[in-house]
């Protein structure tokens, strides 16, 4: 059988319903090297147990999903969060990848403050910042399409990531480029170059835009192919700005996870080929 591309990493909720050792049987027969794991099959399968299989599989672990969700104004409700982040800043170091995804957190209940939910977050990013770089762990923020903003995102684009980014030293804090949310956006390609220039592309990220968004929109990320996103042109983007490694991804889809899981990997695999590379 014909190995995955070099450069091709699956982000395990692509394909969530395999377990974590039928993930790691699939890649193995199917030769795909790398995988983005997530924070909660990883922690009910044991941090340490997921850490040595994926290693005796000898999968390259590329990113850990996710950390993040630092807006809050309780002072409590904010001290669980930076615990949590540290939580997985220790798993992410566990598990042998330097690179931990953030989704930033939406408006607190009653709020219509962006910018202090911004603030908010470059706040916790100082004291993240260094305790990820103590565990050799870097932090990638990401920005999701403006329609999460109120309840999941409130950093959209690229520039609103860069600009918390920019306040900290790259090896700390860089961000994630994913197609899906970024698309849409005909200032992305400039700020990924500006991203590129001080070396804060932590992760590149694929899915497609297909419509119409199921109910929720959560779910909605297609496959490779099936809708609008010129996967060729985003990652000739990032690699004209100096960005070489893994190319994961990650689709939130339901009529995907209805499917047999090693069929949507072999399938998301050939679709990398045909369509990025």
């Amino acid at each position: 059988m014909s190995r995955a591309p070099e450069r091709f990493s699956v982000n395990q909720m692509t394909v969530k319903q395999l377990s974590l050792p039928e993930l790691v049987d699939a890649c193995r027969d199917l030769g795909v090297r790398n995988v983005g794991l997530w924070r909660e099959p990883v922690q009910a399968y044991g941090v340490d147990a997921a850490a040595k299989l994926v290693r005796d599989a000898g999968l390259a672990v590329t990113t850990l999903c996710r950390g993040g969700f630092l807006t809050a104004i309780d002072p409590r409700e904010r001290a669980d969060a930076l615990a949590d982040n540290r939580r997985a800043v220790e798993e992410a170091a566990a598990l042998g990848t330097d690179t931990l995804v953030l989704v930033s957190g939406g408006l607190p209940a009653g709020s219509k403050d962006l910018r202090g939910a911004r603030e908010r977050i470059a706040d916790a990013l100082a004291e993240l910042g260094p305790y990820a770089e103590s565990h050799g762990v870097r932090l990638a923020i990401e920005p999701l399409h403006p329609m999460f903003a109120a309840d999941r995102c409130v950093v959209s684009t690229l520039a609103q990531a860069l600009d918390l980014a920019e306040r900290f030293p790259a090896h700390q804090v860089g961000v994630t480029v994913d197609t899906y949310h970024i698309w849409w956006d005909d200032t992305a390609p400039a700020q990924i170059a500006r991203a590129g220039a001080a070396g804060r592309i932590h992760t590149f990220q694929l899915a497609d835009w297909t419509t119409p968004l199921p109910a929720g929109v959560l779910n909605g990320r297609g496959q490779i192919g099936d809708g609008s996103v010129d996967m060729r042109e985003w990652k000739g983007y990032v690699e004209a700005a100096g960005y070489t490694g893994p190319i994961e991804v990650e689709l939130f889809n339901e009529e995907l996870w209805a499917r047999d899981g090693r069929e949507v990997l072999a399938e998301t695999a050939a679709r990398f080929a045909r369509h990025a590379l």
